[in-house]
């Protein structure tokens, strides 16, 4: 199973870093820096789609974005426990002294969560799996060390660091979403935006980088108001893989159960949290993650923090890493506002109808961008061996880079021209590029390497009755559309509002193909 994965990935870095998707370790002309990487164009687009997927369902379920600043001074790690408790469990190579985590070590061998695990059960298992540095095979010195995770820097003569996370910087401006929405919770607010980790050795591509896009929501909740949660009616009937961590102990697979029965099994506690729960698995849904990739795994009570009520991961699964951790939702309790609450001075607490006050609980949904991306790629990526040359990017049409290419036949300047006007048109609609290097063939093959749902060929029949060839990526199927309908077809196309034999007249597969 290694083996295939290593060959897999080795195929599929050089196909994201050819196809203009992810370049790095960045700056590759100086040898790279480990854990900064470059967005191509294709891979900049497809990270647009999904920050943009992401916030229209945080939106349409009443979440507001915000911009915070990615610079904090200390004051604000320490009391969030940042500062010194961020950490990495790092060992050390006896030989080439190469650093790594010890827990991932373990993982990468055993395929199993051993965050929990306690420093001498990490030795353990290194020492009982045979595991050597994977740099040059060695032992490694049975010493576990604590290696933090901050980025520091100074503002002026003040000391700094770079956010880890966008959670905490969301939590500090409480009374200003107090105040805007008139006093009233829950208040629901999220963000996408950079931030920083010191990873002691970046691995796993982009899974595991020093800089990353993250997407957090929270929501601000009257402890005593979490099962007094309306929208959780309409997703109760839901079925979702969740994978409790006494299942997971006992060896059982994931369970395909309702989100009401999840509660009622005593998996899930409240009724706001079992909703977030849905939404989070909703989003990876809507990205284009296939159900049947996606389980909801449960923090072993020894692996959640300590001010967590509860925790569950969504993990992915791909061909290149396995099961991966793409997204957490979390029960933070009333920690995060009591902490900056305490350190701050301020008080950050919220009033009740009765007049009493009270520290509204923190729900989380937290997600890194750049995973989600990857395992999109992961997923969809597929080349086929009995069609010498073919790659096929199997992407959701809604979510393709490139949604439109337009295609002269030949290089005729009547053809140019209308290929050009047609393009033109469809501009402020789609992202469309156009395309007259080599054989229309050719040109079939480079769009589907790089997902392009649909191909609009411009030929000489097109000059004459205004009218284009539609080819679709999968199955080479193609129908003849008016340029004056193009808009409006392919936008229901797209949308999966029709089929694509009902978007025109078929045709079969003419010469163009050859």
């Amino acid at each position: 199973m290694q083996k295939e994965r290593e060959e897999f990935l080795k195929e599929f870095t050089s196909f994201l870093q050819d196809r203009g998707f992810i370049w790095g370790p960045s700056p590759e002309i100086y040898g790279g820096f480990a854990g900064f990487y470059t967005y191509g164009p294709m891979g900049k687009l497809l990270k647009n789609k999904i920050e943009n997927t992401v916030r229209s369902i945080f939106q349409s379920n009443n979440f507001w974005e915000l911009e915070t600043p990615i610079v904090l001074p200390d004051i604000v790690w320490k009391a969030s426990g940042h500062l010194d408790t961020f950490a990495d469990r790092i060992i050390r190579c006896s030989k080439c002294k190469a650093v790594f985590r010890a827990d991932k070590l373990i993982e990468d061998r055993i395929d199993k969560s051993v965050d929990h695990y306690s420093d001498q059960q990490l030795l353990n298992a290194i020492s009982e799996n045979n595991i050597k540095c994977p740099s040059c095979s060695s032992d490694f010195v049975y010493d576990i060390k604590k290696q933090s995770l901050m980025m520091k820097t100074k503002v002026i003569d003040e000391d700094a660091s770079l956010r880890p996370e966008t959670a905490t910087v969301t939590y500090l401006p409480f009374r200003r979403y107090y105040s805007f929405f008139r006093g009233k919770l829950p208040i629901g607010v999220f963000q996408i935006g950079k931030v920083f980790r010191n990873e002691v050795s970046p691995r796993q591509h982009v899974i595991r980088s020093r800089e990353f896009t993250q997407a957090e929501a929270q929501i601000f909740i009257d402890p005593e108001k979490k099962n007094e949660w309306e929208k959780f009616e309409d997703v109760k009937k839901d079925k979702l893989p969740f994978w409790p961590w006494q299942d997971q102990e006992s060896g059982k697979d994931p369970s395909s159960v309702s989100v009401e029965a999840a509660i009622k099994k005593g998996w899930l506690k409240t009724k706001s949290y079992a909703w977030c729960i849905w939404l989070a698995y909703t989003q990876f849904i809507n990205m284009g993650i296939p159900p049947g990739s996606i389980r909801l795994r449960q923090h072993n009570p020894d692996e959640k923090a300590f001010y967590a009520e509860d925790a569950w991961d969504i993990e992915v699964k791909l061909r290149s890493f396995g099961w991966t951790e793409c997204c957490g939702v979390h029960d933070r309790t009333d920690y995060d506002l009591t902490q900056h609450s305490k350190f701050s001075k301020v008080n950050l607490s919220a009033t009740r109808e009765d007049g009493s006050k009270v520290t509204p609980h923190v729900l989380e949904i937290a997600f890194g961008i750049d995973r989600p991306v990857l395992a999109l790629l992961d997923i969809f990526y597929e080349k086929r061996e009995k069609e010498e040359g073919k790659t096929l990017l199997n992407i959701p049409y809604k979510l393709a880079p490139i949604e439109v290419m337009v295609f002269p036949l030949i290089k005729k300047p009547s053809l140019l021209k209308l290929a050009e006007k047609v393009k033109k048109g469809l501009e402020n609609d789609f992202v469309v590029t156009y395309d007259e290097a080599g054989s229309i063939g050719k040109r079939y093959l480079r769009s589907t390497e790089l997902g392009v749902p649909y191909c609009l060929t411009i030929d000489f029949d097109s000059v004459k009755k205004k009218d284009v060839t539609i080819r679709d990526r999968n199955t080479a199927k193609q129908i003849r559309v008016k340029i004056s309908d193009l808009k409006e077809v392919l936008r229901k196309l797209l949308e999966n509002e029709i089929k694509f034999e009902k978007a025109g007249k078929l045709i079969k597969v003419s010469s163009l193909e050859k």
